[in-house]
Protein backbone atom coordinates (compact mmCIF):
# COMPACT_ATOMS: atom_id res chain seq x y z
CA UNK A 1 0.00 0.00 0.00
CA UNK A 2 1.14 3.74 -1.10
CA UNK A 3 0.31 7.04 -0.04
CA UNK A 4 -0.57 8.44 3.27
CA UNK A 5 -1.75 6.30 6.17
CA UNK A 6 -5.11 6.58 6.81
CA UNK A 7 -6.44 7.97 10.47
CA UNK A 8 -7.44 4.99 11.86
CA UNK A 9 -3.16 3.75 11.15
CA UNK A 10 -2.27 6.35 13.99
CA UNK A 11 -2.81 6.12 17.63
CA UNK A 12 -4.54 9.30 19.13
CA UNK A 13 -1.45 10.54 20.54
CA UNK A 14 0.14 10.42 16.87
CA UNK A 15 -2.96 12.01 15.39
CA UNK A 16 -2.64 14.58 18.09
CA UNK A 17 1.15 15.33 17.43
CA UNK A 18 0.69 15.32 13.81
CA UNK A 19 -2.25 17.87 14.21
CA UNK A 20 -0.40 20.46 16.64
CA UNK A 21 2.71 20.05 14.66
CA UNK A 22 0.75 20.99 11.53
CA UNK A 23 -0.83 23.45 13.38
CA UNK A 24 2.28 25.75 14.59
CA UNK A 25 4.66 24.72 11.28
CA UNK A 26 4.25 28.04 10.06
CA UNK A 27 4.75 29.85 13.59
CA UNK A 28 7.43 32.13 12.79
CA UNK A 29 6.60 34.70 15.99
CA UNK A 30 9.64 35.24 18.41
CA UNK A 31 13.20 35.04 17.16
CA UNK A 32 16.46 32.76 18.06
CA UNK A 33 17.77 33.26 21.68
CA UNK A 34 21.00 36.15 21.28
CA UNK A 35 22.13 37.08 24.57
CA UNK A 36 24.96 34.39 24.33
CA UNK A 37 26.42 34.21 20.57
CA UNK A 38 26.40 30.74 19.88
CA UNK A 39 22.90 30.12 20.26
CA UNK A 40 22.09 32.85 17.52
CA UNK A 41 23.41 30.47 15.06
CA UNK A 42 20.67 27.79 15.84
CA UNK A 43 18.14 27.88 13.07
CA UNK A 44 14.71 29.37 13.61
CA UNK A 45 13.36 26.98 11.11
CA UNK A 46 13.73 23.58 13.38
CA UNK A 47 10.67 22.18 14.69
CA UNK A 48 10.17 19.17 16.01
CA UNK A 49 7.93 17.94 18.69
CA UNK A 50 8.44 14.95 21.02
CA UNK A 51 6.81 13.04 24.40
CA UNK A 52 7.00 10.26 26.22
CA UNK A 53 4.16 8.39 28.14
CA UNK A 54 4.88 6.87 31.53
CA UNK A 55 5.54 3.83 29.91
CA UNK A 56 8.11 4.85 27.79
CA UNK A 57 6.30 5.13 24.44
CA UNK A 58 7.75 7.89 22.72
CA UNK A 59 5.76 9.59 20.12
CA UNK A 60 7.74 12.57 17.74
CA UNK A 61 7.10 14.53 14.62
CA UNK A 62 9.27 17.05 12.75
CA UNK A 63 12.94 18.02 13.03
CA UNK A 64 12.62 15.55 16.63
CA UNK A 65 16.39 14.28 16.22
CA UNK A 66 17.81 18.26 15.44
CA UNK A 67 20.28 18.28 18.88
CA UNK A 68 20.34 21.83 20.26
CA UNK A 69 21.51 23.32 23.69
CA UNK A 70 18.99 22.37 26.42
CA UNK A 71 19.76 26.01 28.62
CA UNK A 72 16.25 26.83 30.70
CA UNK A 73 14.47 23.37 30.11
CA UNK A 74 17.36 21.83 32.47
CA UNK A 75 15.71 23.52 35.11
CA UNK A 76 12.56 21.77 36.16
CA UNK A 77 14.84 18.12 35.60
CA UNK A 78 17.24 19.08 37.63
CA UNK A 79 15.00 20.80 40.48
CA UNK A 80 12.68 17.13 40.05
CA UNK A 81 16.09 15.47 40.43
CA UNK A 82 17.13 17.49 43.76
CA UNK A 83 13.83 16.65 45.49
CA UNK A 84 14.03 12.95 44.79
CA UNK A 85 17.65 12.35 45.73
CA UNK A 86 17.18 14.87 48.72
CA UNK A 87 13.35 15.53 49.76
CA UNK A 88 12.16 18.84 49.58
CA UNK A 89 13.21 19.72 53.14
CA UNK A 90 16.73 19.85 51.90
CA UNK A 91 16.11 21.42 48.54
CA UNK A 92 13.53 24.22 49.90
CA UNK A 93 16.61 25.58 51.99
CA UNK A 94 18.40 26.54 49.26
CA UNK A 95 15.09 27.35 46.85
CA UNK A 96 11.68 27.97 47.44
CA UNK A 97 8.60 27.75 44.98
CA UNK A 98 7.50 30.98 44.94
CA UNK A 99 6.14 33.32 41.94
CA UNK A 100 9.28 35.91 41.11
CA UNK A 101 7.07 38.16 38.37
CA UNK A 102 10.61 38.45 36.67
CA UNK A 103 11.87 37.05 33.89
CA UNK A 104 14.17 33.79 33.69
CA UNK A 105 17.44 35.25 34.14
CA UNK A 106 16.51 37.17 37.49
CA UNK A 107 18.96 36.96 39.69
CA UNK A 108 16.81 38.51 42.39
CA UNK A 109 16.70 36.98 45.84
CA UNK A 110 13.93 36.35 48.45
CA UNK A 111 15.38 39.09 51.01
CA UNK A 112 13.15 37.24 54.08
CA UNK A 113 14.17 33.58 53.23
CA UNK A 114 17.42 34.17 52.00
CA UNK A 115 17.29 32.55 48.60
CA UNK A 116 15.91 32.85 45.17
CA UNK A 117 12.23 32.21 44.94
CA UNK A 118 12.11 29.57 43.01
CA UNK A 119 14.41 26.99 41.20
CA UNK A 120 12.85 27.87 37.74
CA UNK A 121 14.63 31.57 37.24
CA UNK A 122 18.38 31.24 36.97
CA UNK A 123 19.15 32.29 40.51
CA UNK A 124 17.44 29.35 41.81
CA UNK A 125 18.55 26.64 39.24
CA UNK A 126 22.22 27.73 40.61
CA UNK A 127 21.35 26.93 43.55
CA UNK A 128 19.94 23.83 42.59
CA UNK A 129 22.61 22.69 40.85
CA UNK A 130 24.80 23.44 43.64
CA UNK A 131 23.12 20.06 45.45
CA UNK A 132 24.51 18.28 42.62
CA UNK A 133 26.61 14.89 44.53
CA UNK A 134 30.03 15.27 43.82
CA UNK A 135 33.55 15.82 45.98
CA UNK A 136 34.92 17.88 42.91
CA UNK A 137 33.42 20.47 40.09
CA UNK A 138 34.31 18.27 37.55
CA UNK A 139 32.51 15.06 39.25
CA UNK A 140 29.47 17.36 39.51
CA UNK A 141 29.74 18.24 36.01
CA UNK A 142 30.35 14.65 35.21
CA UNK A 143 26.96 13.81 37.80
CA UNK A 144 25.04 15.82 36.09
CA UNK A 145 25.70 14.89 32.39
CA UNK A 146 25.14 11.49 33.90
CA UNK A 147 21.34 12.48 35.03
CA UNK A 148 20.46 13.99 31.68
CA UNK A 149 21.91 11.61 29.58
CA UNK A 150 19.46 9.13 31.80
CA UNK A 151 16.70 11.62 31.10
CA UNK A 152 17.30 11.52 27.26
CA UNK A 153 17.58 7.64 27.06
CA UNK A 154 21.33 8.37 25.31
CA UNK A 155 24.75 9.41 26.34
CA UNK A 156 24.60 13.55 25.94
CA UNK A 157 28.11 15.80 25.69
CA UNK A 158 28.37 19.45 26.89
CA UNK A 159 28.85 21.50 23.63
CA UNK A 160 32.06 22.75 24.06
CA UNK A 161 31.31 26.05 21.85
CA UNK A 162 28.29 27.20 23.78
CA UNK A 163 29.79 26.30 26.78
CA UNK A 164 33.00 29.15 25.94
CA UNK A 165 30.44 31.34 23.96
CA UNK A 166 27.96 31.41 27.50
CA UNK A 167 31.24 31.77 29.75
CA UNK A 168 32.23 34.72 28.01
CA UNK A 169 29.33 36.20 28.16
CA UNK A 170 26.33 34.62 30.73
CA UNK A 171 27.44 36.90 33.45
CA UNK A 172 24.52 36.91 35.39
CA UNK A 173 24.28 32.88 35.07
CA UNK A 174 27.59 32.73 37.44
CA UNK A 175 27.16 32.51 41.46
Amino acid sequence: MTGKPLAQDYSPFELYLKTLHEALIGVEEGEVASYIPELAKASPSSFGISFATIDGKVYSIGDYATEFSIQSVSKPFSYGAALRMLGSEKVLRRVGVEPTGEAFNSIVLDQKNNRPFNPMVNAGAIAVSALTPGDTHQARIDNMVQLFSAFAGRELTIDESVYRSEAETGHRNRA
